[in-house]
């Protein structure tokens, strides 16, 4: 805690009630309780460095029923806190009282000892001079490491900060795409022939297009070159979508760097606009380049602040590429034809708008948690006003192969209604379910639909993914425009249709630059499914599921805050880790949207406790508050559907022999201790 004494007092301890008494003293309305504002104002005037900062982990910590305020009783808890990660009073007093004499010491110190410093500064600062000039880099150095500089933009910015809006960039490099390329052959191509349906006095946008013979094209219509400075090839796909961003805001709030466009305003009305795709193919990553991304975000953003648009609100965009485009930004739905390397597509301007209104990639929020003030929630009201109306929308799920999952679909759909959700519920499922569990399946709250499974060709024969592509069939369910996927291990604790408003793919974090599959948002697209099923052989996967196979297809995809599929793991085995997340998992009314179960299941285990215990290689997913919230839900159920929540024979005898082990190994958190009470163990 901070200096509030007078110079006098510096010496004397403070009791904590004399803390408590200093803390009312910043109650401006009297009101008893200390509002965030008033703590950073206390932390302020106590001359704390980033106090705004300091503050708002101290008031997490002391708000215990999350009101928003700091009771007298909630007031132990902030000094106690203060205590222990700031400073207690009279700590704080005495390293003030040390630092002052330091600064005393220091303006004591010989003035022969600070000759000799000065010698030594003037010295080195001579010798970095020399070296500077010995090795001053070229400008074409200069150039190719150009990607250091940063600039901000504002366009981007979406996090909240005291002082501004920060924003790191890589640069481009200039005089890119600003005229054709100096002894570079041109390339004389056959013009498509749907050119000719498209008319004449046309004008017509061009991307890219410098290397190109175009002159064929002036027959149609004026053609508009379109000036770009071409991303840095130091520019990496993980810099637009990182691993981890502070979603939170505990640093500085999550950052996107800017790709460059043209400008656009400088441009009027074209009647279809031509873009040359770069094409790295077959080479690992070729659908991760920066420049492929920049190509088709200037295609989409002229398409619609320029383009023409007929009566269906449709424009014209043309590629050329040996590589298909992006799905992501332009659907299969709306390719109208492809001559060899030409793809002409008419997409619908309004689905094109939203998407280039995002952030550019992973790099921050699609929905963000936060204003652009300090402490200001972010205002969804627009977005679920937006939602709350039916349209051909559902969330869905997938079971198939076996039936150990079937608990989990039932407490999925009930947690879903609890939710106050009028979307359908859909279920896929294959003809290992049996006739029983469907029946129950559906009295859940599912609409039961009958698939086909569809094998993962680089799966061994008999492995768990071995039908994990059964997922693709989501695609098929095309009487939706968006279908809301939740894997059968999630509950949902809060209502999740504000999702709906949101395009393909969105979805939260994972590893490295994907997405988590658990929970997503699809468009449903025969094309698309035709898509799945033609690339199965080709695309590898990189953890041999659906997941690893989706993110090769949507490399540009949109975040969602984890708080909408918050993973059940403890990957730090940090003790504060444990803390935090144990309270997002218990927190009523709930904080979390979903919870999603990794590891054991819980109607795996015995109720009495999460038997990830049990395990040495499964301790990071154990949490008795999650595995309680579950068994709330399940609780909440019909008894005749909690009957297909038992524990088969086999299952008693893993969870006996884990018990055992578990004892024998002395595994942390004791839980091989606890006295089971489970009426299932008697089943």
């Amino acid at each position: 805690m901070p200096i509030w004494t007078s110079r006098s007092d510096a010496g004397l301890p403070l009791s904590k009630e004399k803390q408590k008494g200093i803390l009312k003293q910043y109650d401006k309305d009297g009101n008893g309780r200390l509002s965030k504002k008033e703590l950073k104002v206390a932390f302020h005037n106590a001359g704390l460095h980033f106090s705004w900062w300091r503050a708002r982990k101290a008031f997490r910590q002391a708000d215990a029923n999350g009101d928003g305020y700091i009771s007298e009783d909630e007031m132990k808890n902030l000094i106690t806190y203060s205590s222990r990660k700031l400073c207690s009073l009279e700590h704080c007093i005495e390293c003030t009282k040390s630092r002052a004499d330091h600064q005393m010491m220091k303006a004591a110190i010989p003035s022969k000892a600070l000759i000799i410093r000065i010698n030594l500064i003037f010295l080195a600062f001579f010798l970095l001079i020399y070296a500077a000039l010995l090795l001053w880099p070229s400008a074409t150095v200069y150039h190719e490491n150009a990607a250091s500089l940063v600039m901000c933009s504002l366009r981007e910015c979406h996090h909240k900060t005291e002082k501004g809006i920060k924003m790191n960039v890589v640069l481009e490099e200039k005089g890119g795409n600003q005229s054709k390329p100096v002894g570079k052959p041109v390339i004389k191509r056959e013009k498509p022939s749907f050119l000719n349906e498209m008319g004449r006095r046309l004008k017509i946008g061009m991307v890219n297009m410098d290397e190109d013979d175009v002159s064929e094209w002036n027959e149609h219509g004026q053609i508009i070159p379109i000036y770009f400075e071409q991303v840095s090839k130091y520019f990496e796909w993980k810099d637009l979508f990182p691993e981890w961003i502070d979603e939170e805001e505990e640093i500085d709030g999550p950052s996107c760097p800017e790709i460059p466009m043209p400008k656009f305003e400088e441009y009027g009305a074209m009647d279809v606009i031509v873009a040359k795709l770069p094409c790295k193919y077959p080479e690992e990553g070729w659908g991760r380049d920066v420049f492929r991304l920049q190509v088709h975000l200037i295609a989409a953003n002229l398409a619609v602040k320029k383009g023409k648009r007929d009566w269906s609100r449709k424009t014209k965009v043309v590629f050329l590429s040996k590589c298909r485009p992006m799905l992501e930004l332009f659907r299969c739905n709306d390719m109208v034809r492809q001559e060899g390397d030409w793809w002409f597509f008419q997409p619908e301007t309004d689905r094109l708008k939203q998407k280039v209104s995002l952030p550019v990639g992973s790099c921050n929020l699609a929905l963000p948690l936060w204003e652009k003030g300090i402490d200001e929630v972010y205002d969804v009201s627009k977005i679920e006003r937006g939602t709350k109306t039916v349209r051909r929308e559902a969330y869905a799920t997938v079971l198939h192969s076996s039936e150990s999952y079937v608990c989990g679909a039932i407490a999925l759909a009930q947690s879903l209604l609890q939710s106050g959700t009028k979307r359908d519920l859909i279920l896929l499922l294959d003809k290992s379910i049996s006739v029983s569990k469907r029946d129950a399946l559906s009295v859940a709250g599912w609409i039961i639909r009958i698939i086909k499974r569809i094998r993962n060709p680089r799966a061994e024969k008999g492995s768990y993914n071995e039908y994990n592509y059964s997922k693709f069939r989501l695609w098929q369910l095309t009487e939706y425009d968006k279908i809301i996927f939740i894997d059968a291990d999630i509950i949902v604790l809060r209502n999740l249709d504000i999702l709906f408003h949101f395009p393909q793919i969105t979805a939260t974090g994972n590893d490295g630059s994907i997405f988590n599959s658990g929970i997503m948002v699809i468009e449903p697209s025969n094309c698309t499914f035709s898509i799945f099923m033609d690339r199965r052989k080709e695309i590898v996967s990189y953890n041999g599921g659906d997941q690893g196979f989706l993110n090769e297809v949507f490399v540009w995809w949109h975040r969602l805050p984890r708080r909408m599929n918050y993973l059940k793991n403890f990957w730090s085995n940090y003790s504060g880790e444990a803390y935090m997340k144990n309270q997002l998992f218990g927190s009523d009314p709930p904080r979390l949207y979903t919870i999603h179960y990794i590891g054991l299941k819980p109607w795996l285990c015995y109720r009495d406790y999460d038997c990830n215990w049990d395990l040495s290689k499964q301790l990071v997913y154990a949490s008795d508050v999650a595995h309680q919230r579950w068994w709330k839900v399940h609780d909440a159920m019909d008894e005749r559907l909690q009957k297909f929540c038992g524990l088969s024979k086999q299952r008693k005898i893993e969870l006996l022999w884990d018990r055992k082990m578990a004892k024998e190994m002395k595994l942390r958190g004791d839980r091989w201790r606890v006295n089971i009470t489970d009426p299932r163990r008697l089943d």
